[in-house]
């Protein structure tokens, strides 16, 4: 069971259909590996339902319907919503929120490796975040960074740890600019995670400076 979980506020944003397609898709994960989210998030929708019904009936203008559709038709709109590709099957080893999103199974992915590290870009057409699988192999270490932005990871196989706490299949870490860590892939299996930032993350050190090109695709 995932001891970690999104903020109510990413929660609420999701119920309410507001949310980004890279975060939409990290919460959707989530969902699928948590019941404890899963009925938040239901009774968030369901009181939302409970109070469009009780609002009176508004007078609508002679233009509403027309300025209605143009919204529905204007590209900002519709590019907020998920809307997955069609997909086979998949790979079963992942939830099926983000199968969906991933053609064929993690083995035929586009990975980039280097050292212990590899990662694989999903909606590359997105420039707001950068959304990535990432492949960490027993016991290594992400360098110490901190971020520019927010960082959002969520596990789906193995587990890492750094100062916050330890995180396995259906946690989700968040990160903002006053975090400076160095992630540790747990012993066992590979430590797969799907990743979401909205701004570089900053790395320190030769080592750092190495991975930096690959962890910043």
């Amino acid at each position: 069971m995932s001891h970690h979980h999104p903020s109510e506020e990413m929660l609420l944003s999701y119920a309410a259909g507001s949310m980004s397609e890279p975060l939409a898709l990290l919460v959707a994960t989530h969902l699928a590996l948590c019941p404890q989210c899963r009925h938040e998030v239901a009774a968030y929708e369901m009181l939302a339902g409970e109070e469009l019904e009780d609002q009176s009936p508004a007078l609508l203008s002679s233009d509403s319907l027309v300025r209605v559709l143009d919204r529905l038709d204007a590209p900002e709109a519709a590019a907020e919503a998920p809307q997955p590709p069609l997909a086979a099957q998949g790979d079963l080893r992942l939830p099926r929120p983000l199968r969906d999103y991933v053609a064929g199974s993690l083995d035929s992915l586009d990975w980039h490796q280097r050292g212990g590290i590899a990662e694989a870009s999903l909606l590359p057409e997105r420039d707001d975040f950068k959304t990535r699988l990432m492949r960490i192999r027993p016991k290594t270490a992400i360098p110490e960074h901190s971020h520019h932005g927010s960082e959002y990871t969520l596990v789906l196989t193995g587990g890492f740890s750094d100062h916050t706490g330890h995180f396995v299949r259906g946690d989700v870490a968040i990160a903002d600019p006053a975090v400076q860590h160095r992630p540790i892939a747990d012993a066992g299996e590979d430590c797969i995670c799907l990743a979401v930032t909205d701004a570089p993350l900053r790395f320190t050190g030769p080592i750092a400076r190495l991975l930096s090109p690959l962890l910043q695709r």
